[in-house]
């Protein structure tokens, strides 16, 4: 699978590749990453990718050239743009984009896109959070790697996604390792004794719980789910 990053910080991103699992999935050729910065396709003589809004307001905006030239550089591929103003990007669209051949995101920077690039060219529009940062290339390398997770053969354990948060709505059950004791904390016992079936109910109720507690707004719905 390939990833396309737009970009006029290519090397925030390149940084993140360069190690761990995303790493070894370049080397295995499970995913490839590639840059495309709109200062390389701007036409005007200072290489300016911004201009002043029309109508007024504070700061700049990206300027439509430079960004449709580097998406018309990139070839076929699904053409992401990442906005505050958009739509959560959850681990159910992670799992479906990991089924694309390319997904391009378009990261802004100043005070975002010319409204119109979103509307000719953005195939789909996310955002990470109700927060604003200083580009998109954070929430775009997020993206990546939720998605990436999900190309086959990228994790060496398959199963590990299976046992993730949200994959059956709810938060993933509370994990331990050694020590069986720490500062008077214990492991829950029952994990101890080998009854794999006891162990299962006791993640799912702990699963709930922790649902319940945390993210009260996703517990309606996996509680509604489970009284059907």
């Amino acid at each position: 699978m390939k990833f396309n990053f737009i970009t006029l910080f290519p090397n925030i991103i390149e940084g993140y590749f360069r190690d761990s699992i995303l790493k070894r999935a370049i080397d295995n050729n499970l995913i490839e990453i590639d840059f495309f910065n709109p200062r390389d396709y701007t036409t005007n003589k200072h290489n300016k990718v911004d201009d002043a809004k029309i109508g007024g307001g504070a700061g700049m905006l990206m300027s439509i050239q430079p960004i449709e030239d580097a998406i018309g550089a990139v070839g076929d591929s699904k053409i992401i743009f990442l906005t505050p103003v958009a739509k959560p990007f959850r681990q159910v669209d992670a799992k479906r984009l990991a089924k694309e051949e390319s997904v391009t995101f378009v990261c802004g920077r100043y005070e975002g896109f010319d409204e119109r690039l979103i509307e000719i060219y953005a195939d789909e529009v996310f955002s990470i959070g109700d927060y604003i940062l200083t580009g998109g290339e954070l929430g775009a390398m997020v993206m990546c790697d939720a998605i990436s997770r999900n190309v086959a053969g990228v994790l060496g354990n398959s199963q590990s996604l299976v046992e993730e948060s949200f994959e059956d709505m709810a938060l993933e059950a509370p994990s331990f390792t050694k020590p069986k004791k720490y500062k008077e904390n214990c492991v829950v016992s029952e994990f101890l004794k080998g009854n794999h079936s006891k162990i299962a109910s006791i993640k799912h109720w702990l699963s709930q719980y922790k649902t319940k507690y945390f993210r009260p707004d996703i517990y309606i719905h996996v509680k509604a789910r489970d009284e059907k």
